[in-house]
């Protein structure tokens, strides 16, 4: 017998190579034709000390973690209790632990596990330069049927560089691990992969967001390092050089948004990419792209709040400060993508959106995409890009009305150096023709403007996922729609009807197209990662949601998996 999704976790301190095998394993994955996702897990120091990395492997698309881990491969135990209530397991689950490790640590023994020993650092000491993480990946590979060209593939292309004798070691130990565990007949062979030769990627979050970005048309990035965003910066500083655009390490996130404004304003698309901390920071210049119609992107990798929080952990906490948190009524795009794949469309999405509605732009991803990598299918071609209304009829201070009245609200913008075009440009409030204004009128009429052009606008069917029917319904947003549909799903595969509807333009609003989603829904389940139930709120606030309406809302580190969804929507049935 076969299973049709399988998740294993290994766990190791710093140097025992838990994230190397982790990788190396959904690489092999991809090589065979599954589907996989590997997030990890690592303590608060970012690097070094105990760690795990988090894989799940399937024959079908994976959208989040597993209910719970088919099998532990433990380098050594050293502090694994300060991540062990993300490593939910039962009575099914397999503990694999090296006898000279010591015992397993209570916390896990106590979920009845079936525990079976593996001798990995006697294996790897028999092996000149062996590892004790190649021993693991052999021995899982083994264990879950991996067949081994997938698993020589990624080692030729990880250690070619590194010659003979690492290539030789490796597979050695990839052998050891293998021949120990043969026989053990654990159930856990992974069904064959679907052999129907799509294009499948490699991706993470951060990364699929910088492909979107270039794709969208940036051509400049200026951010400050910070987990978890920093894996955007390090994939833009090399690919926008291809393109012929530039990105500036800043002094601080203060000084990021304000070269982006600066680039934007001379007509470059611009881009920023930061977590919670830098956009508590960034936001007075927010407030000016907005007031004087520049657009910029602001990608906020999320982690866990309030302050220095948690920086290695994911959590859905800066929905507010990214709709509320300027000052002034500043209304500005706030979109999210709902995975790891579609961290690519949201974000060239927003490119497109900031430049044509000529304002900010705050793209909300979290850890649990950005640093995750999954393999997916190749994501469809999508035809947004930056396309800025520039004006044609100058003639000077005045004549040329930067922030003309229009109906849309969307005024035609003088990029520096057009003849004619010249304008007062600063972060006051202003008349049409740009000059600085405290009357009233000229206050009402850009605060209506502002607000038009977004209000107005049509943002098509790209506000939302909506999948399903029937007259329960599943309303979330962000790294949430992952075990959400997964939860869908499973209540449809029992025939029961149930729909999905994962809202990706968070602001503007969209009442009606909610509304009509929602159509002949009777019960609600709104499902987030926050404390507060910051999303439900939200909802609360601006849409009119039908019937009963029921809250699922946890804040990190611990995601949120299919079968506490699942469970829930069974208690509402």
């Amino acid at each position: 017998m076969t299973v049709d999704s399988v998740t294993i976790a290994l766990v190791g301190s710093g140097g025992a190579g838990a994230m190397t095998a982790g990788q190396m394993l959904l690489d092999a994955a991809a090589n065979v034709g599954w589907y996989g996702l590997m997030s990890r897990s690592t303590g608060p120091q970012i690097r070094g000390g105990e760690a795990a990395a988090l894989v799940r492997l399937s024959p079908t698309p994976v959208h989040g973690p597993g209910d719970r881990f088919d099998i532990i491969i433990a380098f050594d135990w050293q502090n694994v209790e300060r991540f062990a209530a993300e490593l939910p397991l039962s009575d099914k689950s397999v503990i694999i632990t090296d006898p000279s490790q010591g015992e397993v640590p209570a916390v896990l023994a106590a979920s009845g596990a079936k525990q079976v020993e593996l001798p990995i650092k006697e294996l790897a000491g028999k092996i000149p330069g062996g590892r004790v993480n190649m021993v693991g990946l052999g021995a899982v590979a083994a264990i879950i049927g991996l067949p081994r060209a997938g698993i020589d593939a990624v080692i030729q292309k990880a250690l070619g560089k590194k010659g003979d004798a690492a290539i030789q070691a490796s597979n050695a130990g990839i052998d050891a691990g293998s021949k120990e565990v043969a026989g053990w007949n654990l159930g856990l062979e992974l069904a064959a992969p679907n052999k129907d030769g799509a294009t499948r990627w490699n991706i993470s979050g951060n990364e699929a967001a910088g492909l979107g970005a270039l794709k969208g048309g940036v051509k400049f990035c200026a951010a400050y390092p910070i987990t978890p965003a920093t894996e955007i910066l390090e994939w833009l500083a090399p690919n926008l050089a291809k393109t012929g655009g530039k990105l500036v390490q800043a002094e601080d996130e203060l000084a990021s948004i304000a070269m982006c404004l600066g680039a934007s304003f001379s007509g470059v698309p611009s881009i920023t990419a930061t977590a919670g901390p830098g956009l508590s920071l960034m936001t007075e210049c927010i407030g000016l792209g907005v007031a004087s119609e520049t657009p910029v992107v602001i990608v906020d990798v999320q982690r866990g709040g309030p302050s220095t929080g948690i920086p290695t952990k994911s959590e859905q906490s800066d929905l507010n400060i990214a709709v509320y948190g300027l000052h002034g009524d500043a209304p500005h795009l706030v979109v999210g993508p709902t995975s790891i794949g579609d961290c690519l469309f949201t974000t060239q999405w927003a490119v497109h959106l900031a430049e044509a509605l000529q304002t900010p732009a705050i793209v909300l991803s979290d850890q649990a995409m950005g640093q995750s990598r999954a393999i997916i299918d190749k994501p469809a071609d999508a035809p947004y890009t930056a396309k800025r209304l520039l004006a044609t009829d100058l003639g000077g201070e005045d004549k040329y009305k930067r922030y003309a009245n229009t109906e849309s609200g969307i005024s035609p913008a003088a990029i520096p150096g057009m003849p004619g075009g010249e304008h007062t440009a600063d972060g006051l409030e202003h008349a049409e023709n740009a000059l600085p204004s405290s009357q009233a009128s000229d206050h009402q009429k850009q605060l209506d403007k502002r607000l038009r052009k977004l209000t107005s606008f049509d943002f098509g069917d790209a506000w939302a996922d909506i999948e399903g029917e029937g007259e329960i319904a599943v309303v979330t947003w962000g790294s949430a729609t992952g075990p959400a549909r997964e939860a869908v799903r499973r209540l449809q595969a029992a025939g029961k009807k149930a729909r999905l509807v994962a809202i990706r333009l968070i602001s503007p609003v969209q009442p009606s197209k909610l509304a009509a989603a929602l159509e002949g829904v009777t019960k609600v389940l709104v499902v987030e990662q926050t404390h507060g139930a910051q999303f439900h709120k939200f909802l609360r606030g601006h849409y009119d949601l039908p019937g009963e309406v029921s809250v699922f809302s946890r804040p990190g580190p611990l995601p949120i998996r299919a079968r506490e969804v699942h469970e829930t929507l069974l208690s509402l049935i």
